[in-house]
């Protein structure tokens, strides 16, 4: 392997670590910070619900910004818009960091909390199907599902960096001062960050797939408007891509999120057992994603995802047994498990996504079709489980809705025909195609 694509794969990783950083930073923060600085209520759950319908809004964001950024990342590049994105992502974060409370602005504070969120969805809905590409453009199709899931690790690194940060502050802090002015240092570490990123993400070179893709349509001329044809002529595989992100979407967030507002609110555990689960959790699902993805490439891409699906379904159930022994270490173990099985979605999630378009609208279809999942599942998440947890008291409910959005994956990837060693060369991949 050469080190140019080496250094391609490493830049894709520390650009979604920076981007995911930032997304998670404010889930994590809306369970434990901006339900009573920026929307205090007398009941800590209905504050909770308040601060994660901010958090839905930037999933809202996310297929606009996956649209935008796909048709022009299908007529430009990939690398402008992965640049553009990061600088989006980073500077909405930093503004987070100086935003004055509900206290000091009233209802302008939530009001710009949200604008600033809209900006973080509208970028990540950019970032992830252009770091794929770059990636999985670059690579062989013998090993795709491996290296194109590093980029996928960009997700518990930035979950494990967000996480890690808030659990020091909270550790060396008292509650009063994280409130008063602790939580700010994450967000304003991410314009440090940023610059990191962007400097080591304006080396790569543009995939060369797109390139020749580019070449060729400029020879013959043809009318390319990648946002149609996607829709027209690609409809069916968008549709896969929503479906087999139901359950890894609904499950990553259930795990890494509502774990924060069950321990405190619902077993009144301290917030670092949950903020230790979940960067525990996050190290062992950074391990286990390229491991999948290496699977994928020798057994398929479907077998993985599949088993991922199914054994999510049973440990919904499991998993919330562990949280309700109140043991932290059962706690972190749960954590652990859950995300190593959602790793097996994840893992080859990124090359058999790639595997599903033609290059010509490859940016747009896999953009889109991920992003637009992320309402339905990932925006909805936090926000079902915890009203379903606080209309019945039980997390039954939450349980059997993990159930019923895996019982949509399994569905989905059944659909789809199996595309390991697809090359992405290929104009038009037959292999790709739903099956009837």
């Amino acid at each position: 392997m050469s080190k140019s694509f080496v250094r391609i794969v490493g830049a894709s990783l520390i650009g979604t670590t920076i981007e995911w950083y930032d997304f998670f930073l404010y889930t994590s923060a809306a369970a434990l910070v901006f339900n009573k600085l920026f929307f205090p209520t007398a009941d800590p759950l209905t504050g909770t619900l308040l601060a994660f319908l901010t958090y839905a809004v930037g999933f809202i964001a996310r297929p606009i910004g996956g649209l935008i950024f796909g048709h022009y990342g299908d007529k430009i590049g990939r690398k402008r818009l992965l640049v553009f994105s990061l600088l989006l992502m980073g500077g909405s974060t930093f503004a987070m960091g100086l935003l004055p409370t509900y206290a000091a602005i009233g209802v302008a504070a939530p009001v710009l909390l949200t604008v600033l969120r809209l900006v973080q969805g509208f970028a990540l809905g950019g970032e992830w199907g252009g770091a794929v590409l770059i990636v999985s453009e670059h690579g062989s199709a013998e090993r795709r599902g491996f290296w194109a899931s590093w980029p996928q690790c960009g997700a518990p690194g930035g979950n494990l960096l967000a996480t890690g940060v808030l659990a020091l502050l909270a550790t060396v802090q008292s509650d009063a001062a994280f409130l008063a002015w602790g939580w700010r240092v994450p967000f304003l570490l991410s314009g440090v960050l940023v610059l990191i990123g962007l400097w080591i993400r304006l080396t790569v070179t543009e995939s060369p797939v797109f390139l020749d893709a580019q070449a060729k349509a400029a020879e013959h001329a043809e009318p390319h408007v990648p946002v149609v044809e996607v829709f027209r002529n690609s409809w069916q595989r968008v549709l896969v891509t929503i479906g087999a992100r139901m359950a890894e979407n609904v499950s990553y967030y259930i795990i890494t999120a509502f774990i924060l507002v069950y321990v405190t609110t619902g077993l009144g555990m301290a917030k670092t057992v949950g903020l230790n689960a979940v960067m525990i959790g996050s190290a062992v699902h950074f391990i286990s994603i390229p491991l999948w993805g290496a699977l994928s490439d020798r057994i398929g891409r479907r077998p993985v995802y599949l088993f991922g699906a199914v054994t999510m379904a049973v440990w919904a159930f499991i998993f919330f047994a562990l949280l309700n022994t109140r043991s932290p270490g059962i706690i972190i173990v749960a954590a652990m498990v859950g995300l190593t099985l959602h790793g097996a979605m994840y893992g080859p999630q990124a090359a058999f996504f790639s595997e599903q378009f033609p290059t010509r609208v490859r940016y747009t279809g896999l953009s889109v079709g991920g992003q637009l999942s992320s309402i339905a599942a990932g925006a909805l998440a936090p926000l079902i489980a915890t009203a379903l947890f606080q209309r019945y008291g039980s997390t039954l409910p939450v349980s059997l809705y993990l159930v019923g959005m895996c019982t949509i994956t399994v569905i989905a990837v059944l659909a789809a025909r199996e595309t390991r060693g697809r090359s992405l060369a290929e104009p038009e991949p037959a292999a790709a195609r739903v099956a009837a």
